[in-house]
């Protein structure tokens, strides 16, 4: 995902702290005119929010809201891109179904511009950078009318920032300076698209993710291929990338609601074992290559974190 100079910048701080075609038929549920319930009534979203962070200086419209997101424009965004209430209405409610609730606001706030502030950048309930609410907010260079591509994959990618910086009532992303702005989102969204019933888009991006190489940790590195499919498609699914996130919550070291620290590889590779349910030092070796330093690190962990059993 291409991202702004300025989000480039908020994403070295959640390193440190946070871390950070129109589909006919698409198996959403959701209608355009879903009632909202008396409890969400007593807290509609404002029709109007004015952005205050990095250069974004729009007031926003509020286009659409029920009890799962609100959806916000600004003036230069068309009102006949709907597709986004149902998408991000389907995400977001999957997502709240696997990983929990994401603070005391159950919606999910969509800010989309078009032809602005190109990338993306997220915000969480516990940032009063964003007025304390779970925030994706997104520019794209072009037309927002696929519902299918580039547009959904962007803004999906942005929730699953949210799910690695505030799950399970802690805030920040202990691995994020590992797996970076972009691993653990391959394995989220395809997850996300595979259990919503969108095959086809399931299926594009799995191809698009299997032929993906980085060079982190070391050159020629297939996160998605070596390292997260094998873990999801042998080790439990769903369930295991949500275990992740239980296991950071339970054991990691936290000040207050925040994670202390980062972790280190050999901790990485000790609490996905622990979320999968098997050794993965076999599998971190195809993936990453196994330094000494990172053996040490990891017999480490397994005595600081005894209770993360496999």
């Amino acid at each position: 995902m291409k991202k702004s100079p300025q989000l480039i910048v908020l994403l070295g701080l959640m390193a440190s702290t946070f871390l950070l075609g129109s589909c006919k038929k698409d198996n959403d549920s959701l209608q355009s005119k879903k009632p909202v319930t008396e409890e969400a009534a007593a807290e509609i979203p404002p029709a109007t929010w004015q952005e205050h962070w990095f250069e974004h200086v729009q007031l926003l419209k509020r286009v659409y809201y029920n009890d799962h997101i609100a959806v916000y424009y600004d003036n230069d965004m068309p009102t006949n891109v709907t597709w986004p209430y149902r998408r991000l209405d389907s995400i977001w409610r999957y997502t709240k179904r696997t990983y929990g609730e994401f603070g005391p606001d159950k919606r999910l706030f969509v800010i989309l511009h078009e032809n602005k502030y190109s990338g993306g950048h997220p915000s969480t309930y516990f940032d009063a950078s964003h007025d304390f609410r779970n925030v994706i907010d997104v520019g794209l260079n072009g037309s927002w009318a696929d519902s299918t591509g580039q547009p959904l994959h962007i803004t999906a990618h942005e929730v699953g920032h949210i799910v690695e910086g505030a799950s399970k009532g802690f805030h920040n992303s202990p691995a994020f300076p590992l797996w970076g702005d972009s691993k653990w989102m391959e394995i989220y969204q395809y997850d996300v698209y595979k259990s919503l019933g969108w095959t086809t888009i399931a299926n594009a991006w799995y191809n698009d993710m299997w032929n993906k190489v980085d060079n982190f940790p070391v050159a020629n590195t297939r996160w998605f291929r070596n390292w997260f499919f094998p873990i999801y498609s042998q080790h439990g699914g769903t369930a295991t990338l949500n275990k992740f996130f239980a296991l950071l919550a339970q054991y990691f070291p936290k000040n207050g609601s925040n994670y202390a620290r980062n972790m280190n590889w050999g901790e990485f590779v000790h609490f996905w074992s622990g979320a999968a349910g098997v050794n993965l030092k076999a599998q971190a070796t195809i993936a990453f290559g196994w330094p000494a330093s990172w053996e040490t690190q990891f017999q480490q962990a397994r005595q600081t974190f005894p209770n993360i059993t496999y």
